[in-house]
């Protein structure tokens, strides 16, 4: 699943929304590209909970693609 997440600025944010969705899946794995500010999750984790995990976290975030 990939995601653009608006306000994903520097390596300390890559840090928290790693962990935002480890908490849901601690096997996950999350690319990031921070220069389009977007990520890719791979793991037993649905979008929908993606979304609201980051959004807990301070961070604004859609899926891309379907």
């Amino acid at each position: 699943m990939h995601f653009h997440v608006s306000n994903m600025s520097c390596g300390g944010c890559a840090k928290s929304v790693t962990r935002a969705v480890q908490v849901l899946d601690g096997n996950a794995k999350i690319d990031i590209d921070l220069t389009s500010r977007e990520i890719t999750v791979r793991g037993a984790v649905d979008a929908p909970r993606v979304v609201a995990a980051l959004k807990r976290a301070g961070y604004e975030a859609r899926m891309l693609g379907a």
